[in-house]
């Protein structure tokens, strides 16, 4: 059985705690709180281009309207992305929970996931988790376009799932699937919001490398984790950021945490 000794932190949309999410500051303030990763969503745009949004409309995060699939880059591009910036963190023991969250240059445009590889390829000990997003209306599109980005990077084929720069992730098992075609070695998480008959047991599809539950469910089944791993299946679990979920991570073994607080999570491990 595989357990993990300690989590890794992973940056849930950059330090979104602090910065608006998916734009650079949130992701470069999060490196510089220590992230041992950083998790994005990616959609497509109308004419082809990965960009970091999660939501499958702009309308919460920026100044704009309309679904992303819509609007082209260059249209996206001219939004300003801080309307989704955080109010005063209050993330317990958090060491910038007093400094509010002052929109700056680098919280306000649109993130390409070019950019983000970008910050990823200068930041060598930081690994990337990207979330595709489903349903879409360009299907398997979104993870062929992601891995030939990956390929431009030398990310694509990994020489091993363990030596992997990036982790690729998805609610949808098909779409985990149709990533599995275009690379053998680049690791899968599939995401769960709930623990069905068929995932109950830790068993997850051949695709899938890890398993990824949200934190409610291992609130409820702590020892889903166990069963995961008796199938050698790491847990990476979301979103993180209370201090006894922290902990219950941290005593079940939880191999990855996304959080949307990289500080105050690495404070909380390390006490």
């Amino acid at each position: 059985m595989i357990r993990a000794v300690q989590p890794a932190v992973v940056a849930h949309r950059g330090a979104s705690a602090h910065r608006a999410e998916h734009t650079v500051g949130a992701y470069a303030l999060a490196i510089e709180q220590g992230a041992d990763g950083l998790e994005c969503d990616v959609r497509l745009t109308r004419d082809g281009h990965l960009v970091c949004v999660h939501d499958r409309t702009v309308d919460r995060t920026s100044t704009g309207r309309g679904a992303v699939s819509t609007l082209t880059l260059a249209h996206l591009s001219q939004l300003d992305y801080s309307r989704a910036r955080p109010a005063l963190s209050e993330h317990p023991g958090d060491p910038m929970r007093h400094a509010g969250a002052t929109p700056e240059r680098g919280d306000r445009g649109l993130l390409t996931l070019e950019s983000l590889l970008d910050l990823v390829a200068d930041s060598p000990r930081t690994r990337l988790f990207v979330e595709t997003k489903h349903p879409v209306r360009y299907g398997g599109l979104v993870e062929a376009k992601l891995v030939a980005l990956l390929r431009r990077y030398g990310m694509a084929n990994p020489r091993s799932k363990e030596e992997s720069r990036v982790v690729m992730m998805s609610f949808s098992a098909m779409a985990v699937r149709r990533l599995r075609r275009h690379s053998a070695t680049l690791p899968t998480v599939l995401l769960l919001d709930q623990l069905n008959p068929l995932r109950w047991d830790g068993t997850l599809p051949e695709a899938a490398d890890y398993t990824g539950p949200g934190i409610h469910l291992l609130r409820a089944d702590p020892d889903y984790v166990d069963r995961a791993a008796a199938f050698g299946h790491l847990t990476y679990t979301w979103t993180v950021d209370d201090p006894t979920d922290v902990e219950l991570c941290r005593r079940l073994g939880v191999a990855w945490v996304a959080t949307n607080s990289p500080a105050g999570t690495r404070e909380l491990l390390t006490r």
